[in-house]
């Protein structure tokens, strides 16, 4: 009887979300091992994400069975075990972005090989949400979304433009050629940085391998695009205060970032294990309680339906080019790949998770802030 425990709690709990196990319903789970169920009792989302990389279980569309486990809630019912409590408050005393663990954070991720980024992108190497409207492929999704950029902070030719987090330079790179200015990129991934400077290569960027809190010298505008879930909140005063500090007073600040509904310390337990590394997704009150006194906010926009369709398109490419990665990367590697981009695009597609993209000034913009709107936008 106690060995069945486990398994009659967990079907039970997957029933309540519509999902059956070994159903046949595309978003229902096959179980190849019976240990499934106890790791996932014991370890929450740890184990169930664990358990999926030694191939104890599958599902044909894995993204709609998160979409049922999330908007069902049944993540916080099998999350709340001990360890992860004791995760939660060390989260809460220690500063787990501190400047000595940015780089070890960043490497885990995105020093893991250009060659794999490659083949999951967009032809830009652009590593954030794309903007679907229109669009009707990844590479011009992602340029609208970086044009859409450029246009939120009213880009000029001859403006020199901050890039926080600027990955392997799509942004930079379109601003430069597009509008005209002038880039310093940063990013503390040592293998973007060099990606970077040979893409960027012959036009007005510099990129730095550097952590924003150096910074100390005054920018046009300065935009952050996906780094922001890096930063922690221990440390979103002194982000904030060195973006204020570099930016002019006429200047905007274009801050795009995933977010979450309600404020946390802590990121998933699988994905802080595999993926980010002390990651956290900021919430509306803990952005908004650390730019009162600093910035006006201008604009506060909402794509992240275009971020369930953006993971959609990696995860395709990833698995059309697997022939080329497979002899480097083995097949844990792309199951952990899988889980990570389908279980997050269940997440947005159950609106769990945002995608912001704000726009802040530091005085406010005079007479009220406007940008070229084109249709789709808003």
């Amino acid at each position: 009887m106690k060995t069945e425990q486990p398994k009659i709690i967990v079907t039970r709990l997957l029933s309540a979300a519509g999902i059956t196990v070994n159903g046949n319903n595309p978003w229902d789970i096959q179980v190849y091992d019976e240990k499934f169920y106890q790791k996932v009792l014991v370890s929450g989302s740890l184990g169930m994400g664990e358990s999926y990389m030694e191939n104890y279980w599958d599902c044909t569309k894995l993204d709609d069975f998160f979409l049922r486990v999330l908007r069902a809630n049944l993540d916080t019912s099998i999350q709340h075990n001990l360890p992860f409590k004791l995760e939660i408050l060390l989260a809460r005393i220690f500063n787990y972005q501190s400047l000595s663990k940015a780089h070890h954070n960043s490497s885990r991720h995105y020093d893991i090989g250009n060659d794999f980024f490659k083949q999951m992108l967009d032809r830009r190497l652009t590593y954030t949400c794309a903007f679907w409207k229109n669009a009707h492929t990844l590479d011009e999704a992602q340029e609208h979304k970086l044009d859409l950029t450029c246009r939120k902070l009213n880009l000029k030719a001859g403006m020199h433009v901050l890039d926080i987090g600027c990955g392997w330079g799509s942004f930079a790179k379109f601003a430069a050629e597009k509008y005209g200015v002038q880039v310093t990129g940063i990013t503390v991934s040592s293998e973007q940085a060099k990606l970077a400077r040979e893409l960027c290569k012959g036009l007005p960027i510099d990129i730095r391998l550097m952590d924003y809190r150096l910074l100390d010298e005054k920018f046009d505008a300065i935009a952050s695009l996906g780094m922001f879930e890096h930063v922690g909140y221990k440390n979103y005063g002194t982000y904030m205060k060195v973006v204020h500090h570099c930016l002019k007073e006429d200047g905007l600040f274009l801050l795009h970032t995933i977010g979450g509904n309600k404020p946390s310390t802590f990121t998933d337990q699988w994905l802080n294990k595999y993926i980010f590394p002390n990651a956290m997704i900021p919430s509306i009150s803990r952005i908004g309680q650390f730019i009162e006194g600093l910035f006006v906010m201008e604009h506060w926009q909402n794509f992240s339906i275009n971020y369930d369709k953006t993971l959609m398109a990696w995860y395709e490419n990833i698995s059309l080019n697997w022939d080329k990665l497979k002899t480097k990367y083995d097949q844990t590697f792309f199951r952990m790949w899988k889980y990570y981009l389908l279980s997050c695009a269940g997440s947005f597609r159950a609106r769990n998770s945002q995608l912001w993209q704000i726009v802040l000034s530091p005085k406010g913009v005079a007479g009220g802030y406007r940008y070229d709107h084109q249709p789709g936008d808003d």
